[in-house]
């Protein structure tokens, strides 16, 4: 379909106003919101990600491609609820104690939150009770996602991901940040881990799925 591809384009290229003017249009002409959101909004999210992770565009780029895409999202949302289309899961995001970074963090968020992903932001430098608290509050959970930029605050997120575990909730772990390996992921045994944000969202949803 034409307008989905032309939603895709506009998201591509961070053009907020215009895909907030396709999305309506769609909207409008009847297209259901479910694949608007498929076929517009997160067909564009597949191609930046791969396009991220090879170096072909950078965080602004992904940024105001992110910003564009929830400009759509938000159009959707009610209609979404309205027709039974439910989040494909919940989620809560933070960095960890000690990192005050939030550039990529911010990233993961807007992309997992496009996924269709009911997520919580705990912001930066949050403490591993904070996360614990969060879970043991929210039964319904399903995913924690753990970010860090800083080398000094690694052993900071082995606390985070040992509070989480303590709680005994049946919730799985993300984790990701440019000091962040597999074989960190493997050590701490979480279930899940994203060497950048596009990344993060694909396996977000793959372990939503």
């Amino acid at each position: 379909m034409a307008i989905l591809d032309d939603i895709s384009a506009a998201v591509q290229a961070g053009k907020r106003k215009d895909v907030e003017e396709l999305v309506q249009k769609a909207i409008d002409e009847g297209t259901s919101a479910q694949d608007i959101l498929n076929g517009g909004l997160l067909a564009a999210m597949e191609i930046i990600g791969p396009k991220f992770k090879n170096n072909e565009i950078f965080v602004p780029e992904v940024l105001v491609a992110a910003r564009a895409m929830n400009a759509g999202t938000a159009l959707l949302k009610p209609l979404l609820v309205e027709s039974g289309v439910k989040p494909i899961g919940k989620a809560v995001i933070g960095t960890v104690k000690g990192d005050m970074h939030d550039i990529g963090k911010n990233l993961v968020r807007m992309m997992i939150e496009g996924a269709n992903v009911d997520i919580t932001d705990l912001g930066v430098d949050v403490a591993p009770e904070v996360f614990a608290d969060f879970v043991k509050d929210n039964p319904d959970l399903d995913l924690v996602c753990l970010s860090a930029l800083l080398t000094t605050t690694l052993p900071s997120m082995a606390d985070c991901v040992k509070a989480v575990k303590e709680t005994g909730a049946p919730v799985k772990i993300l984790i990701g940040g440019a000091p962040v390996t597999q074989e960190l992921a493997d050590e701490l045994g979480v279930q899940g881990y994203a060497p950048d944000a596009g990344s993060a969202a694909a396996k977000a949803a793959e372990m939503l799925a």
